[in-house]
């Protein structure tokens, strides 16, 4: 009663591999795109009829198709409710997660999107896997560090101060010292985000312990581009609290 069950079919025909040469190479990749926009239509309950399509495009051997899906998984997320998306698209969110940086880059650009539509107790599993985001397969992709920093200062809110401290912690301290100075800038952003988190949340032991640690390794380095970001981080702080840039100093 929504869709004709004629062009229904047709489009889930499009993942057919003859019609892929026979058709458009790339038709694949259009049934993709549109699987949002069609599971918005058809709703949840009748997300039965696409989830063996979904399912066939997100295991495609081009890559495009992948990519496609990973940049609109959390679309889809927010379609399906958090019921389905844990049975359904979480799966699939972690095969992306493994997949070429083409298409790692869709699923961490919308990372917290996806993330805080997880319960607490699901999301936590991925604390872990957030480190993986800091290798990618050519070194020289800066911006994909850039863009998991960003996603970090979001991320934040999700996860206790704790969890902040015995995971996103490292990531941080990592991109401060990346070699590319603007994966390393907006990491001095994060550093100062993750103090704040402590000291919003009364965590101030894990606070100092944080701050002690910015000092050792950043403050006390032996070379002048660590002594130079213990200055960048104190001026970030001081911009967003001087509060915590006089913990620091």
């Amino acid at each position: 009663d929504i869709i004709p069950q004629p062009l229904l079919d047709q489009y889930l025909s499009m993942t057919d591999p003859a019609r892929a040469q026979t058709v458009d190479t790339e038709i694949a990749k259009h049934c993709a795109y549109s699987l949002p926009g069609v599971a918005l239509t058809l709703g949840r309950q009748n997300w039965h009829c696409l989830k063996d399509t979904y399912e066939t495009l997100a295991s495609d051997v081009q890559w495009k198709v992948r990519r496609t899906l990973a940049f609109s998984i959390h679309e889809l997320a927010v379609i399906l409710g958090d019921q389905l998306t844990a049975a359904d698209l979480v799966p699939i969110f972690n095969g992306f997660l493994k997949d070429l940086d083409e298409v790692r880059i869709g699923v961490l650009k919308h990372l917290y999107d996806f993330l805080k539509l997880l319960h607490a107790d699901k999301r936590r599993e991925y604390l872990y896997q957030l480190q993986e985001f800091v290798v990618t397969d050519n070194s020289r992709n800066w911006r994909f560090r850039y863009e998991l920093a960003e996603q970090l200062i979001l991320i934040l809110e999700l996860y206790s101060p704790n969890d902040v401290y015995d995971y996103l912690r490292h990531i941080a301290l990592t991109l401060c010292s990346d070699k590319v100075s603007e994966v390393r800038w907006i990491s001095f952003k994060l550093v100062v985000a993750i103090l704040q988190k402590f000291y919003a949340n009364n965590a101030n032991a894990l606070g100092l312990n944080f701050i002690n640690e910015l000092v050792v390794r950043f403050r006390h380095c032996s070379k002048w581009v660590g002594r130079q970001a213990f200055a960048f981080i104190c001026q970030v702080g001081m911009f967003f609290s001087p509060f915590l840039c006089i913990h620091l100093i």
